[in-house]
Formats: C-alpha cells, structure tokens, sequence
C-alpha cells in the first residue's frame, strides 16, 4: 500500500487528466436543489456534518456525483437527489460548484499545533503522510488527480469522512483505498486536530 501512496503522490501528473467537461452556465439551473442542503453556492450548509461543496474541483465532485449516482458511495441524505440526471448534468453540477468559491472557517486555536504537525508532516512513526503532499500545503487539491481542495472544509465533515474510510465505510474508489491506508494510521486525537486545523486552512 505504501507503494501505492508513493505512486499516485509521484506520478499523478503522468496518469490523470483533469475532467473540465462541464458547463457551469447549465450547472447553476440545476444546483438550486442543492443549496438548500450546501448553502449558496455550495459554501454554507445548514450542518456541520455536510461538506461544503463550492471549489472542490470539478473531477472530484463529478466522480463524486457518478459514485452517488450509482450507489457504490452510499448517502441517505442523497438519496433520490440525483435519480434521473443525465451524465452531462453530474458534469454541469461539477463545473458549476467547481468555480464557487469556498469560505474558510476557525479552526480550535487549541488543535492548531498538532493539526499542523500531522498536515505537513505526517507522523513517521506510525507511517502516516503528510496530507499536504497530494492536497497541498494550503489545501488547494490535486485537480488533475481528483484530490479535493479540502482548506476551508467543515471540521465535522472531514473528522467523520476520515472515519468512514479508516472503517472502510467509504471504499468506492482508487483514491479511496489510498485514504483507508492513511486514515487506518490516525488516531482519533490525531483525526480531530487535523480536520481543524483544516477547517481554517486557506
């Protein structure tokens, strides 16, 4: 798995492609149903719990939006949401939050320091990578590898998505099993620290 890591960190560049196919225009006729979730844009929603979905970046909210679509990333609360849209559609919803602009929240002043610790740096005794090597050091994402911008994210929504792949509850895809790796290396201490210190990341 290690392996793994090191070859999507490193050789990314040499095997995807950004997606880019989306109409943000035709997006925004079908992305009012959305915010009443996501809040305007996709950068306010009415819960911790759901994630800000405005500048994610457009391949890692379309593959997103096809792995709901098809059930293989199970959400209750989408349920229903995309039932009927044509793949053209997934590709405008895409590309129209992709170009929203997400607000950075505060992070627990009192987390800072081992948040930025393990963003950074990782933690080499227990094999954990420094998330900023495939997010980046402001948390700006990977578009042409699908790694999403994550600076600005909800701390509520990072800390439980971080759970649900270290308990394999989110497993539908390559970059997936590369955060079940990561995230089976973290401790809950270590969980909650660096989804705030990424909630203020800008």
């Amino acid at each position: 798995m290690k392996k793994l890591i090191a070859g999507f960190v490193f050789g990314v560049g040499l095997t995807a492609m950004a997606h880019g196919a989306g109409d943000p225009e035709a997006g925004e006729q079908n992305a009012v149903a959305c915010q009443a979730c996501h809040g305007q844009g996709g950068s306010a929603p009415i819960m911790g719990a759901y994630p800000k979905i405005s500048g994610l970046g457009e391949k890692y909210l379309y593959d997103q939006l096809v792995a709901i679509q098809d059930d293989s990333r199970s959400i209750p609360e989408m349920a229903g949401q995309l039932t009927g849209k044509s793949d053209q559609e997934l590709q405008d919803l895409a590309a129209y939050f992709a170009q929203q602009e997400i607000t950075v929240n505060q992070a627990d002043p009192d987390l800072v320091d081992k948040g930025e610790a393990v963003y950074r740096g990782g933690n080499m005794a227990t094999g954990v990578p420094a998330c900023a090597s495939c997010h980046n050091p402001q948390g700006k994402g990977n578009e042409p590898a699908g790694y999403p911008h994550l600076g600005g994210q909800n701390a509520e929504y990072i800390a439980k998505q971080l759970k649900a792949y270290r308990d394999g509850t989110r497993d539908n895809s390559a970059n997936a099993e590369i955060m079940m790796d990561v995230s089976a290396r973290l401790s809950d201490a270590e969980i909650e620290a660096v989804s705030s210190y990424i909630s203020g990341l800008n």
